[in-house]
């Protein structure tokens, strides 16, 4: 018994980790109804595969993967350049990194839906680009390129797709670029000379065809699309009760942070494709392609045996084809063994793997192991219950538990029998191998660059020692792979089943039901430096709270500030003392720029010390119904600024839209802010602000501005100063968001640095309190602004003036219009991202638009 464990133990690690199939969010174990076990069965059958492309997440045809994955049963993967970093967020106040992190689990929360795979490339979105030339200069093309290559290489899927065409059509720089890559990708997978670094993993491969997924939105009006190779993917899936635009929809809906929630569609629904590379084909995607198991040598036999326990298959007894599995199990792994063609086994281990979780799926095994605590340090004990249910009609053999791949810190023998709808529930404790890292995700273990994430180089890096090393072990994946696996050997049927699965953390909300998050690998502490941005005005001191928090019980050192030259703290250093596991104290530092403090931007850090050793992150929990609970471990810095700033008024009120950091960072320099609902917004209400200020995307999310306009518009008429910041162009609550006609438009700045001309020098904005001067607009980040108003009432007046290369100038990036007593304005600067990114002359010049008119 012991040697079969160990063989299906070692195949269990070859899909782990050869195929590197790093994706396991928390979330329940998977159960199984008997049609999708059926459709899961009749995919066995199919050997054939697609591989979508495009730049960022949301870009993908969720409808086209639908029904690619569980229509024509291929396996569909979606591979995004990006991670979508750069983007906005509708649903809270993260941006850039942690963005990033939720729109990647929002993918994966759209693959489970649809059936597809997620796949990304190391490039960075740095935000908006409007040429691929542009993206190129900030992009590494040739890794970029590799990661792609790598891809392929590894998947070796039959067809690529983009969604994009490589031309500026596409209307985004990121998404040329994805187009043009793809293109070059196609030949490159197939080109020995090309990336020969990874023909020691994988093999070169050539996909049959690269195709454009094209659509009306691309074709010019009248424009006659006979000519395009097409296919109806709005078909009905009864297995699944659902069409592919019932599934698309949930998927798509996913993309919750950019305001994706998408309506079902049913009948019809034609997808059009252009050939951009490889073969023609005139009726089929896959035209030319065999997709039978004759394509592996040897596979017919595999194919008649699937064929066979489709055939027997009961939906009301599933379990009756455990035997009818374990036959085809044992011929792959006769098949693995007798290959000597490697290019051939690839789709022998991907449906390898599908028979095993079709076994556990058919006899109705329930495996979870949930730990004591969501958290643990490196070389920390685990405790956790491992929870084994027979949900078949027949008894089980449980053999042992062992940690997969550390069977040295884990290998417990069990030898029972569980008879049918019983349950086995094993206690397990041990510790962790030394070298586990934190689990922060991987892209984000290294700094990186504008333009790119740097990647470990292998998955050593990451704890795991199983396996040589390899620079590309993570390229490609979509998150990391669960912190330790509980396999557990179980006899089932007559045969031997390895069921692996992540050890989890289980809690139960009383609202949202049950709810797993991954165990996480935590430091011993943890330091968080409170607030975002540290803005002196003046001289005079502020607080710097620092929270540090216990990964295990027992820690104590002392926390200290690093500041630049001319800075003081008080005290110099503060011990701190954590008995429990998880408890946090919070110590206050006075930071006070001294007379040798240079004007501008610095940085101060927080250091911990414990035992000798520094600890220099803090942690950041994210949370959102629809993704699995998110664990980031930033650097313990914050933005140090010290300014000449002047100011007028004192009371701000500040209606949030879309999230963002802008009410501290006005509390910063020194103002009086009052976060304002709805319902708070009337006549009465706001006579007492010197100043109103909308958030970002106000007009796109809160609904009830429809009715409260008039009454912001009175407010302004009778001597208020309203400030709105960016609104987009399409989904606005009202028609007319001024108190004088303007029409917004996708029109920005992306570069951040550009020029900026003042076309009004005169102007109050750039003059009082402060003088603005184009130093201001030195070190922004990302962009300077975005959805500038295409058109505008003349009784707007415009102040300043820019333009991206090879653009005419934008001069609406701040409009500013006198109503009544008071004063309207709206801009388009990027304010959101350069306040907590401490920008100087971003808090100059906002202070100027909230001063307005004020004595």
């Amino acid at each position: 018994m012991r040697i079969r464990f160990t063989c299906f133990l070692h195949a269990v690690l070859l899909a782990v980790f050869i195929t590197y199939s790093f994706s396991a969010a928390a979330q329940a174990p998977k159960t199984w109804t008997s049609s999708e076990i059926l459709l899961g069965l009749k995919k066995l059958n199919v050997l054939g595969s697609a591989l979508y492309l495009a730049a960022h997440p949301d870009d993908e045809n969720t409808r086209l993967i639908a029904y690619l994955a569980n229509g024509r049963l291929v396996e569909t993967g979606y591979l995004s350049c990006t991670r979508g970093d750069g983007g906005q967020n509708l649903i809270g106040p993260e941006l850039r990194e942690q963005l990033g992190v939720i729109r990647t689990q929002e993918l994966l929360a759209a693959r489970r839906i649809d059936g597809g795979r997620q796949f990304f490339t190391r490039a960075n979105d740095f935000g908006f680009s409007k040429t691929p030339e542009e993206t190129f200069t900030i992009w590494d093309k040739e890794q970029v390129l590799a990661d792609m290559v790598w891809v392929i290489r590894q998947r070796r899927p039959d067809v690529l797709i983009t969604r994009f065409p490589p031309d500026a059509r596409a209307g985004h720089g990121h998404h040329t670029a994805s187009a043009l890559l793809a293109i070059e990708a196609f030949s490159a997978a197939a080109d020995p000379k090309r990336f020969p670094e990874q023909l020691q993993y994988v093999q070169p491969w050539q996909a049959k065809r690269l195709l454009w997924n094209t659509g009306s939105f691309f074709v010019k009006p009248g424009e006659n699309m006979d000519g395009y190779l097409k296919l109806d993917a709005g078909g009905y899936n009864p297995l699944l009760g659902q069409s592919y635009g019932e599934i698309a929809a949930r998927s798509r809906s996913q993309h919750k942070s950019q305001g994706f929630g998408s309506a079902a569609t049913r009948g019809e629904a034609l997808e059009y494709f252009q050939l951009l590379k490889g073969e023609p084909a005139k009726t089929d995607l896959f035209e030319g392609v065999d997709m039978t198991w004759n394509r592996v040598p040897g596979g017919a036999a595999v194919g008649k045996l699937i064929d066979e326990v489709i055939r027997k298959y009961d939906p009301s007894n599933p379990s009756a084809s455990v035997a009818g599995l374990h036959k085809i199990q044992d011929q792959l792994i006769f098949q693995l063994k007798h290959e000597a063609n490697r290019s051939s086994d690839s789709w022998t281990k991907k449906k390898q793997e599908a028979v095993e979780e079709l076994i556990q799926a058919c006899s109705g095994i329930y495996v979870e192991a949930i730990a004591v605590n969501p958290s643990v340090v490196d070389e920390g004990e685990i405790r956790a219950s491992v929870e084994i249910v027979n949900r078949s009609n027949t008894s089980i053999e449980v053999e042992e538990i062992s940690a997969l791949g550390y069977p040295q810190i884990l290998d417990k023998k069990i030898s029972k029998t569980l008879a049918p709808r019983n349950t086995l529930k094993v206690d397990i404790a041990f510790s962790l191998p030394k070298g586990i890292p934190i689990s922060q995700p991987y892209w984000l273990l290294k700094r990186g660059t504008v333009g790119m994430y740097q990647v470990p180089d292998s998955l050593y890096e990451l704890g795991f020692h199983l396996f040589k090393p390899t620079s590309y072990a993570l390229v490609g994946s979509a998150e990391n792979s669960p912190v330790i696996y509980i396999a557990c050997a179980v006899l089932i049927g007559g045969g031997y089943q390895i069921i692996s699965v992540p050890v989890q953390y289980k809690s139960t909300d009383p609202v949202e039901g049950e709810r797993y998050r991954p165990l996480t690998v935590v430091p011993p502490v943890a330091v968080n430096i409170g607030g975002r941005a540290y803005v002196f005005a003046d001289n005079q001191p502020k607080t710097v709270p620092v929270t540090l928090r216990a990964g295990k019980a027992g820690v104590k050192g002392s926390v200290a500030l690093t500041l630049p030259a001319g800075w003081k703290a008080e005290p110099a250093s503060i011990p701190f003392e954590l008995a429990a596991k998880d408890a946090d104290q919070t110590v206050y530092f006075q930071v006070q720029p001294g007379a040798g403090a240079a004007e501008g931007k610095a940085e101060l850090r927080a250091v911990a010390t414990v035992e000798g050793q520094q600890y220099t992150r803090g942690i950041q929990t994210i949370q959102y119904n629809h993704i699995p609970t998110q664990t980031l471990f930033p650097e313990a810095v914050a933005p140090l600024v010290k300014l000449n700033l002047q100011r007028k008024g004192q009371e701000i009120g500040y209606l949030m839209g879309a999230g963002d950091e802008v009410p501290d960072a006005l509390r910063q320099v020194g103002y009086t802010v009052t976060l304002l609902k709805p319902e708070d917004v009337t006549e009465e209400r706001l006579r007492r602000f010197d100043a109103v200020v909308l958030g970002v995307r106000a007009y796109n999310t809160v609904d009830r501005l429809r009715s409260l306009q008039p009454t912001l518009l009175r407010y302004v008429e009778q001597g208020g100063n309203l400030v709105v910041q960016y609104v987009v162009s399409r989904g606005t609550v009202l028609p007319e968001i001024g108190p004088y006609p303007l029409t917004l438009s996708n029109d920005r700045v992306t570069v951040e640095n550009a020029p900026v001309t003042f076309l009004n020098p005169k102007q109050p904005l750039l003059n009082t309190p402060n003088k603005i001067t184009a130093q201001d607009f030195e070190g922004w980040v990302q962009e300077q602004g975005l959805y500038y108003p295409s058109k505008w009432d003349p009784k707007y007046q415009t102040v300043i003036s820019a333009h991206d290369p090879g653009e005419p100038a934008k001069e609406s990036a701040i409009l500013v219009a006198d109503y009544g007593k008071g004063h309207y304005i709206y801009t388009g600067l990027s304010f959101f991202r350069e306040l907590p990114a401490g920008v100087p002359g971003a808090y100059r010049l906002l202070t100027n638009m909230v001063s307005l008119g004020k004595k």
